[in-house]
């Protein structure tokens, strides 16, 4: 790894919930702890409630932010009716990762054996944003960032991670290479 170099991203941490704050969404904050402590920047943090439209109303300024890279929601990925935030993103979606959730819950299975199966979490590609849906409790967070983003967040990451392949998501030329 230490032929590359660190190449923060910013990022946007959403909690969706109908009951927490800034104090008491442990969720949230493990996710904010873990990616400064990786070395990314966090470009905005916010909880909103299990509302479809003013989840995807967040998707939609938070995608189209140049300032954004990457967005980490926490919450609203069960099954129950109050559960909206996959169905919120999806008219967002460019690319869908389906690869994130699958590995999620082989990861998590492990952990909380069947009961995984009620996890919707999952990724995508919107626009030129990086969207990820993680569990709303803390030991979820705490598998999908240790064991699964930390790693892919990181351009050291070998053979290949998300952020190296920022700049041909956006068109940019890389190393004077096009």
């Amino acid at each position: 790894m230490a032929d590359r170099p660190f190449i923060p991203v910013r990022v946007g941490v959403l909690t969706v919930s109908d009951s927490r704050t800034l104090d008491t969404d442990t969720s949230g904050k493990l996710v904010v702890d873990r990616l400064t402590d990786a070395g990314h920047e966090i470009a905005a943090r916010e909880i909103v409630p299990d509302n479809r439209d003013i989840i995807g109303g967040k998707f939609a300024a938070w995608i189209a932010d140049p300032a954004i890279d990457v967005v980490i929601a926490t919450g609203g990925t069960g099954v129950t009716p109050r559960d909206v935030t996959p169905e919120a993103l999806a008219p967002h979606v460019t690319k869908p990762i389906p690869g994130f959730g699958e590995l999620f819950r082989m990861i998590s299975y492990e952990e909380i054996g069947t009961s995984t199966i009620q996890s919707r979490c999952e990724a995508a590609l919107c626009d030129q944003t990086y969207v990820f849906l993680l569990p709303g409790s803390t030991g979820a967070c705490r598998t999908a960032m240790d064991k699964i983003l930390l790693s892919q967040l990181d351009h050291r990451h070998r053979p290949c991670n998300f952020v190296e392949l920022l700049p041909r998501i956006r068109n940019e030329k890389e190393d004077g290479a096009r």
